[in-house]
């Protein structure tokens, strides 16, 4: 949930732009053998699916590099691999069958765009999504990755949206199928926003006096852990490049009996007090409505706090976590990782 400031630049502009998909490497650097069941883009009248760069065609294509690296520079490949610049680049064809992302090259990116990284840090593949803005579209809207892969893509400037990862999931050579978490639609490429619990990167850039603004948000629930981290800004980074923040790392979520989301017996989410209880408290509604009046720790139990803010210091908690909204100001790239300290 984005603060107060940015909200309307944020519903005003959900979106990708521009962005070119770039390639996928392994852990250790090396190209890896990600692959999806659809890999053509979604968007029609694109050539090259998104003008991806090198000879990826599918739509896993974006750097991919180590978890335990943070966001390149702009004159690396843009996932920390150390090959390629942030340059323009020809455009690849894209491909109706599944087949590995090969090669090695840069990410394309136009002027006053922004590059973000995400990584996967669990233990466990993650379908990785973000939501189409129709305002700037990229073709590519879903990605596959195993553990200790991750993926670079670019948006433009003014660009918003959400960034978040689905687990589960079993998708045919069309692209059609489904993920026990986040799932969108029942597509590989995401058509539209996630299903919840599912943890969110929220991001609306050159809003408000030229600031990105942008957050974790656990005010849905949530699925994986998630931390993210931020290069080519004014000042420091308030989070560390392994998921602190004030002294407080990302931890795994312990989720409370009645707040657990199972399938097949397994616990796959965590859902909200609201979704999980129904009162006033909780849904912050009734008297409990507004900012003023919805407390958690005036709650019979702070769920808030106990289970979403102690393992993520930095996320929202609840709908009027506000504090929780971070501000970049810069040229910024993002590396949004999925896993714990």
């Amino acid at each position: 949930m984005l603060a107060t400031v940015a909200v309307v630049a944020w519903f005003a502009g959900f979106g990708t732009g521009d962005s070119k998909a770039g390639q996928v490497t392994g852990a250790a650097g090396t190209v890896g053998t990600a692959t999806s069941a659809a890999q053509a883009a979604t968007s029609a009248g694109t050539s090259g699916a998104g003008n991806v760069v090198g000879t990826a065609p599918s739509p896993s294509s974006g750097s991919l590099s180590s978890p335990s690296s943070p966001a390149s520079s702009r004159s690396g490949t843009a996932g920390g691999t150390s090959s390629g610049s942030r340059a323009s680049g020809s455009s690849g064809s894209s491909s109706s069958k599944p087949a590995p992302a090969t090669g090695s090259s840069s990410i394309a990116a136009a002027p006053g765009s922004h590059l973000i990284t995400i990584v996967n840090a669990d233990h466990q593949t993650i379908w990785a999504a973000t939501n189409p803005n129709a305002e700037h579209p990229i073709p590519v809207t879903g990605w596959q990755l195993a553990p200790g892969q991750s993926v670079t893509f670019a948006v433009p400037k003014g660009w918003g949206g959400r960034v978040w990862g689905r687990t589960g999931c079993l998708f045919n050579a069309a692209g059609s199928g489904h993920c026990q978490t986040g799932d969108c639609g029942g597509v590989f490429q995401c058509r539209g926003t996630g299903g919840t619990p599912a943890t969110l990167a929220e991001l609306t850039f050159d809003s408000f006096d030229g600031l990105d603004f942008y957050d974790v948000s656990l005010v849905d629930g949530s699925n994986l852990p998630m931390y993210i981290n931020t290069t080519h800004r004014v000042g420091p980074d308030p989070v560390t490049s392994n998921g602190c923040y004030q002294g407080a790392c990302t931890k795994p979520i312990v989720c409370p009996a009645a707040m657990q989301v199972k399938v097949g017996g397994q616990q796959v989410a965590c859902t909200t007090a609201c979704a999980a209880f129904g009162t006033d408290d909780y849904c912050c509604r009734g008297k409990w409505s507004g900012r003023e009046n919805c407390i958690p720790a005036k709650w019979p139990v702070d769920y808030a706090k106990q289970v979403f803010k102690d393992a993520e210091p930095y996320a929202y908690s609840y709908a009027f976590d506000d504090s929780a909204t971070m501000a970049c100001k810069g040229g910024c790239d993002y590396r949004i990782v999925f896993g714990v300290t």
